[in-house]
């Protein structure tokens, strides 16, 4: 079967009415968020938006049989103030999140958004990211950027700022998803921010001592770690005039698969190896347009994998599934059974 590892939540409208009211506002009017039926849920989780047809309709094209639900990072708005509308939006994206996981369990598991407000201690989203693993959520987004590009730079993701968090996500035995949020920037939009921030991160996790401290940490890295796999020889030499193998130091994250290009694919899984790699499409999402080179839309890539004779039988299904099963602790999913 296919886990993907990287999907993100079909929402409602009212919630992004919700976020427009609540920055307009600016939290006078309360946290106040509107009733919804189980049926309204359910409805997005199908409706027609970004993609040839809706959410589920998606992912039975591609073949996924089961998807890690979190939030739209885009719309995070890390970088607002006052915080508590950080803190609510966040609040009451995972809850939406909640109720479509418990509504469809045999097709979602639900991912925790973290109300990361810029400036204020990492420590501040611990009570939210306790209340969704007791909820049954199985990680967590986490943006090394809250500052969203906006000309602040965070600390680097080896900082002890980070390590209440760390400390925390170990002992919950839960993953962190490096994944960037919005961008202020125009010229380096969101999409692109994405990139360099997951770079960045990797770069200040494996320069760090992070993994001696916290040998248990689990974090995956979104979109196939950015750029540091395409330019490993750069960040090999570097380290080899420092006396260590930067591949050995890649070994203590994870990386998805949301790639969309044959060749990416086949760099990313050669370089990083079959075992570190979570199938991952963000179906649907960014890749959902159509390729003009398959006839199917950029995020149709469990073929690619399927088809790459290099990797054995053992190393596809782990890519496909046991790797996510492991890491996020899925174990027995609803109606699928165990690996």
């Amino acid at each position: 079967m296919i886990i993907d590892c990287h999907g993100h939540v079909s929402a409602p409208a009212e919630l992004w009415v919700y976020k427009s009211l609540l920055l307009s506002h600016r939290g006078e009017h309360g946290r106040r968020f509107p009733e919804l039926s189980d049926a309204e849920i359910l409805a997005y989780t199908n409706k027609k938006e970004m993609a040839p047809c809706g959410h589920l309709d998606m992912l039975d094209r591609v073949g996924t049989k089961y998807q890690l639900l979190s939030p739209r990072p885009f719309q995070m708005m890390h970088s607002e103030k006052p915080g508590n509308l950080v803190h609510w939006f966040t609040e009451e994206t995972n809850n939406i999140i909640a109720r479509q996981a418990q509504l469809l369990p045999d097709r979602f598991a639900p991912i925790a958004g973290l109300p990361q407000v810029a400036g204020d201690p990492i420590a501040d989203v611990l009570p939210e990211l306790e209340r969704c693993v007791r909820m049954g959520f199985k990680g967590c987004l986490l943006n090394p950027d809250p500052y969203e590009n906006s000309g602040t730079e965070p600390p680097p993701m080896g900082d002890r700022y980070w390590y209440p968090l760390y400390e925390k996500l170990c002992e919950l035995d839960v993953p962190a998803h490096i994944h960037s949020a919005g961008s202020r920037s125009r010229r380096a939009p969101y999409t692109l921010n994405f990139l360099l921030e997951e770079t960045i991160a990797v770069y200040g996790l494996l320069e760090s001592d992070v993994f001696k401290h916290f040998p248990s940490l689990k974090i995956v890295v979104s979109h196939g770690g950015g750029a540091i796999p395409y330019h490993i020889g750069r960040f090999r030499s570097s380290a080899a005039r420092r006396g260590f193998e930067f591949l050995d130091s890649m070994r203590n994250l994870y990386f998805d698969t949301v790639l969309y290009s044959e060749e990416a694919l086949r760099l990313l899984i050669k370089t990083v190896g079959a075992d570190r790699c979570l199938f991952g499409a963000e179906c649907p999402g960014v890749g959902s347009a159509m390729n003009p080179d398959t006839g199917h839309t950029f995020d149709h890539i469990a073929p690619f994998i399927q088809g790459f004779d290099w990797l054995s039988d053992a190393d596809k299904t782990a890519i496909f599934e046991g790797n996510a099963r492991k890491v996020f602790n899925l174990g027995t999913l609803p109606g699928q059974g165990p690996l």
